[in-house]
């Protein structure tokens, strides 16, 4: 039993070892991004004095004059709540440890520090801790004869069986809603009394495909993969229930199901909130989701997405959604001059113009030819087929994309072959590298515009096919840079299209003999992969170079 013990120690130990992050010491992580939040805020950031265990920022403008705003709570949850004390948002911010309240002395500190005859309200997120521990603050400041008010923020729906729901990212509405009213100079009972309206109707939930890396501490591993946890909360917890996850469609749909039921049948904002470790372009994606979603006609205006109330590196999201009127509005569009506020945007349309004059495709005369639209058709399914392995290849050497790339242009002429000059060839070049300009992504996408668009203008003088591709290999060549020996396509194309008369057999050999070559190249001279190591490169054949071999040996 002893030894088992020990043997969850040492693992224990050595995960969380493996679990690299930009940090010193977990002791200082708080004190530290607070001094660099401070010290890059041009001055309009303070701290207050009694380090490590009063962690205070408050503005540096403050005359004491108007109701102050203080929140805060665990740290971990970056720009929140820190990043969010500034003109006409909050006042004050106390920071505790990781995922821990701060202490008692420490959000008194904070209240004594900026609060005047106007009176504070402090907003705190419905956890144990914070609520106890800011609760007794206050109780603590009164006899100094200030006036003190507070809400809590419960606005997190995914456990609706909670006699108190959990704060979540919808306090950002309280702290900008309050926070803009306070700036114009509402008295404490207005501001308080704004605060709990939006407490009341905000509702929010979250989703996320992994757990938070917390410092010092394995990560845990609770999420398997193909499935998201759907009402996690913002330190981890664990949520509702997991589901399947296959994309973000999905996931949003899951979101939404219990989102609308708890929201009211009137038009909303709503917040679109990364919990740390989601890309930005996800992000655009669920935010397009969402408009699409079966609350997307109720959605008036929209925040985000950005990251607002985080949960450390999760990879996941929330959504929050308040039924503002155009007064609320007004405060939530109000100018702050923080740049963690992503402001408020109004949700329409996509707006699409046209193409300029010169850019709308002459679109050739569709013809048929059964036997090209079925070679057409088999060289596409060869590079469909092969997506997987040339991106594995890909990844190698560059960003592992060569084969979807590929694979999406195939998918996109199959899809126009229909509209192809089939029966006439010098014709059918051009439509191919006019297609392929138009779906085709990347160096790799004009190069082959140009080689067939070069293609078919030998076509049309007269070349016959071997001379009009190689006329193509040509100019791609010439505009493209590459040359044999460079550790691209062009090593396996050239030797092909050289053999082509003799027999497809032959230039399959070719093209095989060329692209295995580039396994043994050090160094590329051309494409993504000459900003490459040699190191990566050594063994691996160029993607590029493979995907031409697969296709003649498929041909042959």
């Amino acid at each position: 039993m002893l030894r088992a013990q020990l043997f969850d120690q040492q693992k224990f130990s050595q995960i969380g070892e493996n679990m690299a992050q930009f940090i010193n010491t977990k002791e200082n992580i708080v004190t530290e991004a607070v001094d660099a939040l401070v010290a890059a805020s041009g001055g309009k950031l303070a701290r207050l004095d009694g380090y490590p265990h009063i962690r205070v920022v408050v503005r540096n403008d403050w005359d004491k004059s108007k109701v102050a705003l203080i929140s805060g709570g665990g740290s971990g949850h970056e720009p929140a709540h820190a990043g969010f004390v500034g003109k006409g948002m909050l006042t004050a911010a106390v920071c505790g440890d990781i995922f821990a309240s701060p202490t008692v002395d420490a959000v008194l500190a904070g209240i004594l520090a900026v609060t005047g005859s106007s009176g504070c309200l402090l907003i705190v997120k419905n956890y144990t801790g914070d609520r106890l521990n800011f609760g007794l603050a206050a109780e603590r400041a009164r006899p100094f004869g200030l006036n003190v008010e507070i809400v809590i923020v419960g606005d997190d729906v995914a456990l609706p069986g909670l006699p108190q729901a959990r704060g979540v990212a919808g306090t950002l509405f309280v702290h900008k809603i309050a926070g803009a009213l306070a700036e114009n100079g509402a008295d404490l009972a207005h501001v308080a009394a704004a605060a709990r309206k939006v407490v009341s109707k905000t509702k929010s939930i979250g989703i996320s495909l992994n757990t938070c890396t917390i410092p010092g501490l394995p990560k845990e591993d609770r999420i398997p993969p193909g499935m998201a946890e759907l009402g996690l909360g913002i330190h981890g917890e664990a949520g509702v229930e997991q589901v399947e996850f296959k994309d973000a469609t999905g996931a949003v749909a899951a979101m939404v199901e219990r989102l609308s039921a708890a929201m009211e049948e009137k038009p909303h904002v709503v917040m679109v909130n990364n919990l740390g470790g989601t890309s930005v372009i996800e992000m655009s994606i669920i935010l397009n989701e969402i408009r699409r979603s079966a609350i997307g006609e109720q959605i008036t205006h929209v925040i985000g997405p950005a990251a607002m109330m985080t949960s450390l590196d999760m990879h996941g999201f929330s959504i929050s959604a308040y039924p503002a009127d155009d007064a609320e509005i007004a405060l939530l569009k109000q100018h702050t001059p923080l740049a963690a506020w992503p402001g408020v945007s109004r949700l329409g349309q996509v707006a699409i113009q046209a193409l300029p004059d010169g850019l709308t495709p002459v679109v050739p005369m569709p013809s048929m030819h059964r036997p090209t639209r079925e070679f057409l058709i088999r060289c596409c399914e060869v590079l469909i087929a092969a997506e997987n392995d040339l991106n594995a290849l890909d990844a190698k050497s560059g960003d592992g994309d060569t084969g979807s790339t590929l694979a999406g242009a195939a998918r996109a002429l199959i899809s126009a072959v229909d509209r192809l000059p089939l029966a006439d060839h010098t014709q059918l070049y051009r439509a191919i590298g006019l297609e392929l300009s138009q779906t085709m992504g990347g160096s790799c996408g004009v190069l082959l515009a140009i080689f067939f668009a070069a293609a078919g203008d030998a076509a049309s003088s007269g070349s016959p096919m071997r001379e009009a591709l190689q006329a193509g290999l040509r100019r791609m060549q010439e505009i493209g840079g590459a040359r044999p020996g460079d550790r691209t396509m062009v090593d396996a194309l050239a030797p092909a299209l050289d053999v082509l008369e003799e027999s497809l057999s032959e230039a399959a050999k070719a093209a095989r003999a060329g692209a295995d070559r580039t396994a043994h190249m050090s160094k590329a001279n051309a494409g993504r992969a000459s900003y490459v190591n040699a190191r990566h490169l050594v063994g691996h054949a160029d993607p590029g170079a493979e995907a031409v071999a697969r296709l003649f040996e498929h041909l042959a």
